[in-house]
């Protein structure tokens, strides 16, 4: 018998960091059996990289992508609403609009807040995060468990949702349905660029493997200041753990 099997990578919660982003897209070409990424939202914000991480994502062909909420806040303001967001985050949005080359608009406007795709029968859900009415992200579930995942999708036909937002990794399995989120792969403690890649065989069997890739993140994480990022002390300490400190002089 010939055992026929799909592998697939997931990405999520890039953040601007592109440094980050290019270690793991280089990752994961050495592997030749990927056959697609799926990247789960959130490419931008936070980080200060958007038009790198953008260029990065957007000239590749193998990627499909979810609209997360940093996009959506962005979006917003670039259409003349407010954004989402509030306090030091909303003045972090304003900044990133206003330096977005705009010539990828289009592309983030264009995003989906859901995909489905079968894969070897295995139905999957892609998303950025759990959603409320009217495609509204629910707030962070800080304790999940696979039994309260499954009331949240007991109407979805979905086998294996994907999802990010909440920057820690999740895998979670029950009867019903496999629930995964890889990690943030732009914002660790660490100079780590988590992500997850899932082989499905031609039965459905799931192989699921979570990598962190090391990086530099020297000229990123210094950047910050040069630039007078708003919020950086926030971004530094939340989201980088203070990494930079030991650079500086």
């Amino acid at each position: 018998m010939i055992f026929l099997t799909s592998k697939i990578a997931i990405i999520t919660d890039i953040h601007g960091n592109a440094a980050a982003l290019r270690a793991v897209l280089d990752d994961i070409d050495q592997d030749k059996q990927v056959a697609h990424i799926y990247c789960l939202g959130d490419l931008i914000g936070i980080g200060h990289q958007t038009n790198e991480v953008l260029d990065l994502l957007l000239s590749r062909t193998d990627i499909s992508f979810i609209r997360g909420n940093h996009e959506e806040s962005v979006l917003r303001i670039l259409d003349g609403k407010e954004p989402l967001s509030t306090g030091e985050e909303r003045k972090h949005h304003y900044w990133i609009a206003e330096r977005l080359d705009k010539a990828f608009v289009p592309a983030l406007v264009h995003m989906p807040m859901t995909r489905t795709q079968t894969i070897n029968g295995k139905r999957f859900l892609f998303l950025h995060y759990h959603l409320q009415e009217k495609d509204q992200f629910s707030p962070i579930d800080w304790h999940p468990s696979a039994e309260k995942l499954d009331m949240l999708y007991q109407h979805s036909k979905a086998d294996v949702i994907c999802f990010g937002h909440h920057h820690i990794i999740h895998h979670f399995k029950s009867n019903k349905k496999l629930y995964l989120n890889p990690g943030a792969l732009g914002c660790n403690h660490q100079p780590f660029a988590p992500y997850a890649k899932i082989q499905i065989g031609n039965e459905g069997q799931l192989d699921i493997s979570f990598k962190e890739v090391a990086y530099d993140n020297k000229d990123f994480l210094l950047a910050f200041q040069t630039l007078r990022v708003p919020a950086s002390a926030y971004i530094l300490k939340n989201f980088y753990g203070e990494q930079h400190v030991k650079w500086l002089k």
